[in-house]
């Protein structure tokens, strides 16, 4: 265990690929080194944490909204003092959900109460090369997630021509020059760089220096930070999430129902059980897939729970559905706004 963490950001509009990139970075990690995840969703419940391929590390979830926004720092920042005093991985990596505003993860790694900790390495920022301009149009965390990365990973390219590819270089440059790319499909990229060696004893902080906050003391400490958050501390985009429950059997009928979901919903998700096995629902923008899904860990309490995430006209459009379909039932509505 090293005297430093080395933490690595992972971001990326909603349904870029991020959660498929992790499992490509997990597998690379270099033996003997301690890995720890962060993963942050916006919706309520957390569906993507059960994605995530192998158990050889610790795993902290937070929902209901973006680490870096007011909405859950709380959370985020009580999560970083355990990773800091008490779990002290090599690596961390944080996957933020697709639509935060990393701008202030610098600042908050250095926050004396982590006592030098934290090393950001890197930000990578996932882009789905077919849906990039739509949401650079539609959503300002997108432009924020661009400025703040210094790798790009093109992905999807399959989807997207040569030209597609290249106005997404071009707006990419716009708001930062010395991007670098990668252009891939399924995240698929040379991972070496990404694990750098722990730092030399020279370089070694002073363990005995540090302290450890009490409960008390870090609650006192954070509310202290946010009686004056930073401008880039609120959500940038007009985003809801809720969760419906599917208590359909048909698969077929759940698939009929896809083109009547509104318009503008931006992500969908959800494991589906229709009694002959269980199946992954996946919806970015305009694009959906319903598939044979076989998990890699335990997502009993999530089955037939669908979460939505959209600007609030469509998340209000949702609620009309189940006049015509009764088996697709409202169980909860989150707004960050209105709820931080």
């Amino acid at each position: 265990m090293g005297a430093f963490t080395n933490v690595i950001l992972i971001t990326g509009f909603l349904g870029s690929g991020k959660t498929t990139f992790l499992n490509r970075v997990i597998k690379t990690v270099p033996e003997g080194q301690k890995l720890m995840i962060l993963m942050n969703e916006f919706g309520e419940i957390g569906l993507d944490g059960t994605l995530i391929e192998g158990d050889e590390f610790d795993m902290v979830e937070i929902s209901r909204g973006s680490i870096f926004c007011v909405c859950v720092k709380t959370d985020f920042i009580k999560a970083l003092n355990q990773i800091a005093h008490q779990l002290k991985p090599d690596v961390l990596i944080v996957e933020s959900t697709g639509v935060a505003n990393p701008s202030a993860l610098k600042k908050d790694l250095q926050l004396s109460i982590f006592n030098n900790r934290f090393k950001l390495t890197h930000q990578i920022c996932i882009i789905d090369a077919h849906c990039f301009e739509d949401v650079y149009e539609s959503f300002a965390s997108v432009e924020k997630q661009i400025e703040s990365s210094n790798l790009f990973v093109i992905n999807k390219i399959d989807l997207a021509g040569k030209e597609k590819i290249s106005a997404v270089k071009k707006l990419v440059r716009r708001h930062n020059a010395s991007a670098r790319f990668y252009e891939t499909t399924y995240s698929q990229i040379p991972m070496d760089e990404f694990f750098t060696p722990q730092v030399s004893d020279s370089d070694s902080v002073d363990i005995s220096t540090q302290k450890n906050l009490s409960e008390q003391e870090l609650d006192t400490a954070i509310e202290k930070l946010l009686e004056n958050p930073d401008a880039d501390a609120v959500p940038p985009d007009r985003l809801m999430s809720a969760v419906y429950v599917w208590k359909g059997t048909d698969i077929q009928a759940f698939k009929s129902m896809i083109p009547s979901f509104p318009k503008k919903l931006i992500r969908a998700k959800g494991v589906l059980d229709h009694g002959a096995g269980l199946h992954l629902f996946n919806l970015v923008m305009s694009q959906h897939k319903v598939e044979p899904y076989t998990p890699v860990k335990d997502c009993s309490p999530l089955i037939n729970n669908v979460v939505f995430i959209g600007p609030p006209e469509a998340i209000t459009e949702l609620e009309g559905l189940n006049r015509t379909y009764p088996d697709l039932v409202k169980k909860s509505v989150y707004n960050p706004m209105q709820d931080s």
